[in-house]
């Protein structure tokens, strides 16, 4: 099988359980590491699917490599390349799709849970669960759905959680692919805006790391239904 290409754009927001997944069940990987100087491929040549892992820039800001990346996910939809993106990646596919990026109501930051919208298409994603699912969450934009999207997540902050679309493709505003030590890295690197904030939607540090392990375990069982769909969709 082509590897999956996955976009790290920050050194502190890797691929995380991602990748763990992946290695379990024996898929190669490629990591573009657009924070280090990475380039962004010309093309999809050789790619079984793509991944883009979150950030702390916006997809608004005017740097070089968003323009490729956009002109990436575009190229892959179009090919039928399964496209998957955590928070900042959510963004950017919705940018790329004809969605649009702007501020949130509320900035939300630590753990939250997020509810089915539209049991119908979330069914091949996350069964037929019926109670809200715990998710981990730190931003302060989202995205509109772009066109023939369709909404599956909400949370009590955040209406658009995760929208899917051509059956294969899913963007997401949550991040499910944290672990421990990720979340104990951003609420070190992050403690200051942490601080800053009097949104509702935004925990405090002892609160986000209460539990970690047990949190954590509970956010793979819905990383690994979201995954084992995403992965049946690659290209051979």
């Amino acid at each position: 099988m082509h590897p999956v290409l996955i976009f790290r754009h920050s050194p502190t927001e890797g691929p995380g359980y991602f990748t763990t997944f992946l290695n379990r069940h024996n898929i190669p990987w490629k990591l573009v590491r657009i924070d280090a100087g990475d380039a962004v491929p010309e093309n999809l040549n050789g790619v079984s699917g793509v991944c883009l892992m979150g950030g702390p820039m916006s997809v608004n800001d005017d740097l070089p490599w968003i323009p490729a990346v956009l002109a990436l996910i575009r190229e892959a939809v179009a090919s039928d390349i399964p496209v998957i993106g955590h928070c900042l990646g959510g963004q950017l596919m919705a940018k790329a799709l004809g969605g649009s990026v702007g501020a949130n109501p509320e900035k939300e930051i630590g753990w939250g849970d997020v509810r089915i919208t539209d049991a119908d298409a979330a069914r091949p994603w996350l069964g037929d669960a019926q109670a809200p699912m715990p998710a981990f969450h730190w931003h302060g934009e989202t995205f509109t759905l772009p066109p023939g999207a369709t909404r599956i997540l909400e949370s009590a902050f955040c209406a658009n959680q995760a929208y899917v679309l051509n059956g294969r493709h899913i963007g997401m505003q949550c991040h499910v692919e944290m672990t421990p030590e990720l979340v104990a890295s951003w609420c070190d690197s992050g403690a200051a805006e942490i601080a800053a904030s009097d949104s509702p939607g935004v925990q405090q540090v002892a609160a986000i790391q209460s539990d970690l392990p047990a949190r954590t375990a509970q956010l793979h069982q819905l990383a690994d239904k979201i995954y084992s769909r995403w992965i049946q969709g690659l290209r051979k």
